[in-house]
């Protein structure tokens, strides 16, 4: 039996302004209803595989959490890696994990943020690949390219191995246009997906061989494993020693036993806004829409609107993303360079790069409506339930406004239910707590006013969620 192991730990930025730092594109439905999360454990269906065990940092464990549940895939473990450290690392936690009781599982490596359009051949290769993970080979999937491809990792192919696979003769950094034309005319060269399969102990022990600095420092951080709710914790001072380096570098172009089985099944890494114009649907102008959107005498453009009407005239080969509070107009041939707008952001002290103006939080989320020096305006919804923590702030006091639902607030040592069209006043200090008791979603306008409205001037005294 397979056991999946789903590294959710990114934070890219090639994809801002959808995908920041506090919610990054692995959690977002991008080519789909579902987001490339839920896909990725979709897509197992027909395999006979374990629940999953899904590597995520801290930031997102809560929503990694939620996504899950909404599959109903109750079951998964949350690994939470204190740290980035890369691949490597994050693979060997994962293998030690699995192996603790003395079982020795086949880990199928797959990212959260792959697309695949066929979800059929996808479960294919993976057939084929585990009669040589069973054999000790440590399985990369090549992807057949399509066109040349300057922005992947290359695999060549050697001679034939098993049922469909065949051995490693080399791994090929990301090549210059001409050689990347060579790649494909030759026919033996396959794109590294970045995805893999093979026995626990066999990856452990080629790691052990190549970089055993980075086994010690696991071994170390998963001998002090613990529990947190749905969460397994691991120790981040231990795990910190670790070297951060990619499963490539560490093990996969050093090991003699690595094999390849081709994978043609629609892959994407969806590294872009043009190759997400790639894959989408398209009108018959090749205009990729997505949202409340009119597009006149426009071609070949990708336009996502997420909360409000966007619209287009006589344009070609833009991406025009728009959310809450940024709006993205690029044109297809320079989106790789987001990431500099991204790093401008962070160099202004901006926030945009680190969160969406709508917050995810394990009992609900809000959104941000309004702000001034001295006054903010949130929409809070809180699920059926769920419970903000008791708290008091230093530097605000709070307005409630019941708007849908039933609220139960706590206010010192009196405890009040609001309806809607009812509010309540939280003064400065004053000790207090809001749950939702009812079956729907409550909403409520808050407008907070005080000297300070940071997130961080919250004092908790008890919190179910385990958040200090």
């Amino acid at each position: 039996m397979l056991l999946p192991i789903i590294l959710a730990g990114g934070s890219g930025t090639r994809l801002w302004p959808l995908s920041r730092e506090l919610y990054p594109k692995q959690f977002h439905a991008l080519a789909g209803s579902h987001t490339m999360l839920q896909e990725t454990v979709m897509r197992l269906q027909g395999l006979d595989c374990e629940s999953p065990l899904v590597i995520c940092n801290e930031e997102h464990r809560f929503i990694a959490a939620e996504q899950l549940r909404q599959i109903g895939e109750d079951d998964a473990t949350i690994l939470l890696e204190p740290v980035g450290r890369n691949t490597a690392p994050a693979i060997a936690l994962a293998a030690l994990y699995a192996s603790r009781s003395g079982e020795d599982p086949l880990l199928l490596v797959l990212a959260a943020d792959h697309l695949i359009r066929q979800p059929d051949r996808f479960r294919e290769s993976v057939g084929k690949a585990v009669s040589l993970a069973e054999e000790g080979q440590l399985v990369a999937f090549g992807i057949v390219p399509d066109r040349p491809e300057t922005g992947y990792g290359y695999i060549r192919r050697g001679g034939p191995l098993g049922d469909g696979g065949f051995v490693v003769e080399k791994f090929e950094e990301k090549p210059d246009r001409k050689t990347a034309e060579a790649y494909v005319r030759d026919g033996g060269y396959y794109w590294n997906s970045g995805m893999f399969l093979f026995r626990a102990s066999a990856f452990l022990s080629e790691l052990k061989r190549f970089q055993p600095e980075i086994l010690d420092a696991c071994e170390q951080a998963a001998g002090a494993i613990e529990q947190d709710m749905d969460f397994v914790r691991i120790d981040a001072d231990k795990f910190s020693a670790s070297p951060a380096i990619s499963i490539d570098y560490a093990v996969m172009e050093k090991t003699r036993a690595a094999a390849m089985v081709p994978l043609d099944a629609g892959w994407s890494d969806i590294g872009s806004w043009s190759a997400l114009w790639d894959v989408q649907e398209r009108d018959g102008e090749g205009n990729a829409l997505r949202g409340d959107v009119l597009a006149l005498d426009s071609k070949d453009i990708l336009v996502r609107a997420e909360s409000r009407l966007v619209a287009t005239v006589g344009v070609e080969d833009l991406v025009i993303v728009e959310t809450k509070d940024a709006v993205l107009v690029a044109h297809k041939d320079h989106v790789q360079n987001v990431k500099e707008v991204v790093d401008r952001i962070r160099k202004l002290d901006r926030q945009e790069h680190i969160n969406h103006r709508e917050v995810y939080r394990p009992w609900g989320h809000y959104d941000s409506i309004d702000f001034g020096e001295r006054d903010q305006v949130k929409r809070i919804t809180v699920k059926p339930g769920a419970r903000l923590s008791v708290q008091m702030h230093h530097h605000r006091a709070e307005h409630w406004i019941v708007v849908r639902g039933t609220a139960k607030v706590q206010k010192g040592n009196e405890t009040i239910m609001l309806t809607e069209n009812q509010s309540t006043y939280i003064a400065l200090g004053e000790i207090h707590a809001l749950e939702n008791p009812g079956k729907i979603p409550l909403e409520l306008i808050e407008v907070q006013s005080g000297s300070y409205l940071g997130e961080d001037d919250i004092v908790r005294f008890e919190d179910r969620y385990g958040r200090k």
